[in-house]
Parts: C-alpha cells; sequence; structure tokens
C-alpha cells in the first residue's frame, strides 16, 4: 500500500510523536512477530512486539490514546483468527479455545499499557471473557472497542499480505459475517454491549454505510467504522492514473463516514487528513 509501511520497534515512538504533533488523538497497532506456532504464543507475550510498542509509545507520548488489535491471526502459523482442528479436507476454528487465547492477549496488552483493546477476531462471547478477566486484575478503566460487525470482505486483501496474516487453507467466512445479512450485524452488536463493549466497530466502511448508520441509530452508542486497506488501494490507484484528485476523493469519503454515524474513524490517511484540515 502507498505510504504504508512496517514499522520495526526504534520507530514506534517516533512515528507516535508525530501523530502527536499533528493533533492526532488515538493509534491502533497490529504486530508482526519473529515466530508463529498454532497456539499464537507470540501473541501474548510479555515481551511480544505489540506489548514493547506500548511501553514504547506510553514513555513517548503518555497522552496518545493507544488502542490494540486483539486477534490470533497475525501470530497463527496457518494464519486464520483462532485455534483451528482439520478434519481430512475440513477445517474448524474452536471458539472457546480461541476465546482463552484472546482473553490472555488483552491481559497482556493492558498490562503493557494499552488504554484500550480491539478484539478483531469474531469469536463468539469474547467480549464477555476479555471484561471480566480486565476487570478481574485490576484493569476496570481498560476500554473495549469491539469489532461488532465485520463482515467477510475482499477489501481486506492488501491488509493480510502487508500484515503477513492470510490464511493458508481455507478462508475466514465461516466466523466473519455474512454481507447479506444486515440483521445478523444487529444482533451481534447488542450481543457486545451487553457483555460489555465501550464502542462498537463497523469494517469495512464504505460497502456497510448502511450498517454503520443503523448501529448508531440503534444503540446510540460510541461507534467506529474501519475505512479498510482495500479501500484505500482503490482511491490510490484511482488518484495515481488520474482519474480524481486524492485529496478531495479522501474529504468527500471521510465526510459520508461521519455523516453515517461515525463517532471514530480508522483509516491510513489520518496524519495527511490532521494535515489538511489544520485551521
Amino acid at each position: 500500500m502507498p505510504g504504508v509501511f512496517q514499522l520495526a520497534l526504534a520507530e514506534v515512538a517516533e512515528e507516535a510523536q508525530q501523530a502527536c504533533d499533528l493533533g492526532l488523538q488515538a493509534v491502533l497497532l497490529f504486530g508482526i512477530p519473529n515466530e508463529k506456532d498454532d497456539q499464537a504464543k507470540s501473541a501474548y507475550a510479555d515481551n511480544g512486539i505489540v506489548q514493547q510498542a506500548i511501553r514504547a509509545i506510553k514513555a513517548r507520548c503518555p497522552e496518545l490514546v493507544v488502542i490494540t488489535d486483539v486477534c490470533l491471526c497475525e501470530y497463527m502459523s496457518h494464519g486464520h483468527c483462532g485455534v483451528t482442528r482439520v478434519d481430512g479436507e475440513h477445517f474448524h476454528v474452536l471458539n472457546d479455545e480461541s476465546v482463552a487465547l484472546l482473553t490472555k492477549t488483552a491481559l497482556s496488552h493492558a498490562a503493557a499499557g494499552a488504554d484500550l483493546v480491539a478484539p478483531s477476531d469474531m469469536m463468539d462471547g469474547r467480549i464477555g471473557a476479555i471484561r471480566e478477566a480486565l476487570d478481574a486484575n485490576g484493569f476496570d478503566q481498560t476500554g473495549i472497542m469491539s469489532y461488532a460487525a465485520k463482515f467477510a470482505s475482499v477489501f481486506y486483501g492488501p491488509f493480510r499480505e502487508a500484515a503477513e496474516s492470510p490464511p493458508q487453507f481455507g478462508d475466514r467466512r465461516s466466523y466473519q459475517m455474512d454481507s447479506a445479512n444486515a440483521r445478523e450485524a444487529l444482533r451481534e452488536a447488542a450481543l457486545d454491549l451487553e457483555e460489555g463493549a465501550d464502542i462498537l466497530l463497523v469494517k469495512p466502511a464504505l460497502p456497510y454505510l448502511d450498517i454503520l448508520w443503523q448501529v448508531r441509530e440503534r444503540f446510540g452508542k460510541p461507534t467506529a467504522v474501519y475505512h479498510v486497506s482495500g479501500e484505500f488501494a482503490m482511491v490510490k490507484a484511482g488518484a495515481e492514473r488520474g482519474y480524481f484528485d486524492e485529496r478531495a476523493a479522501v474529504l468527500e469519503i471521510m465526510t459520508s463516514l461521519k455523516r453515517g454515524g461515525a463517532d471514530l474513524i480508522v483509516t491510513y490517511w489520518a496524519k495527511e487528513l490532521a494535515e489538511w484540515t489544520r485551521p
């Protein structure tokens, strides 16, 4: 993705400082470990890459809100978001076993200083398990931004390559949501709120503006939207070919997400937007 890079640990604090200097309020961290296995051990290691990054950012920019992606796909040797069992030609993602590892991961992020943890795996019951564990371990002030409506989408492709996490077999449609099913999205959002989510997130953005609007209108809770890598790549490609002006397109898109109900927008254009919208 043009202008998007993997950052070494030594570079993370400087990147955070740039975000602070631009007036950005938060960053969302994803980690790529040195080693992967079938239990995602690097995801919840005390010296894991995300845990180290949190400490480095908080030491440099304590006022910056640090949100961490809580998922296992980057840390699993097979690239799925949970523990798997393979039976011949079929595979299964084991929900409860996966939730246990996700909970350990969220706890390790909170212990490192994360302000919010963001479960993006779409396992059932993970919000309640994480909330209970956080509260029981003294992290009752650590918030949860739940990927409440994360749809199976072709638009995740560039990110999966950048994060080195494409599935090695099968796909993620068994645990991500059917793009045609709006009612399920609202049920999932309601369940996550009941389990203790502080923020509800819809992903991707533009193909699901109707879901974003319904979630914000029905529940009236802080609502986020993730303008994902494929959406970013399309605009970049169109602008590079001269089909339209990138800045004008991005501002129009972000305005539509805000108009659609987003209180928070996760975007690869955050730094550019901060510069473009300065008074």
